[in-house]
């Protein structure tokens, strides 16, 4: 039997407790689950690629076989056939998601035809979570530590003291 290999994409900018959420039981169904780091060129970017990923390593520092990796310039289902992956894990919170999501899977599908996809449900407490929703409130210094994970908190001030 094969190991099962996943791959959670996204720009994770920031990342939330819906993310974790999905990545704590994403982790229990794979050996080896990527979590990885996307630009996103629709997106305006937050946090800088090496801050995402500093604070997604140090958020999933528990996980043993959880690894962050990152992909500028390459699409998801490429850096999934370079490592092997034998299944792409997202994340829905609502229908919007769903459209995207099996738009994106179709595609996916015709680059790779073995490449499957595993959709996670997002519990009802993390629907309304988005980073776009995350960002706003951190533009208007409003309290996010219930929403994040320590990690974002801890960058968050380390910019603040900056300032």
């Amino acid at each position: 039997m094969s190991d099962k290999i996943g791959l959670y994409p996204g720009s994770f900018d920031p990342v939330t407790n819906g993310h974790v959420d999905i990545i704590d039981r994403a982790s229990k169904l794979f050996d080896q689950l990527y979590i990885g780091v996307f630009c996103n060129s629709e997106k305006k970017g937050f946090f800088d690629l090496e801050i995402r990923i500093r604070i997604l390593k140090e958020a999933l520092k528990n996980y043993p076989n959880v690894t962050v990796i990152s992909a500028q310039d390459r699409l998801a289902v490429d850096v999934a056939k370079e490592l092997g992956v034998t299944h792409m894990v997202r994340g829905l919170r609502n229908p919007t998601d769903f459209e995207y999501e099996s738009n994106l899977e179709y595609f996916n599908n015709r680059l790779e035809e073995q490449l499957e996809t595993i959709y996670f449900i997002a519990r009802n407490v993390f629907r309304p979570l988005s980073s776009s929703r995350i960002k706003e409130l951190i533009h208007f210094n409003s309290p996010i530590d219930d929403l994040v994970p320590q990690s974002v908190v801890d960058q968050l001030e380390r910019i603040n003291e900056d300032y």
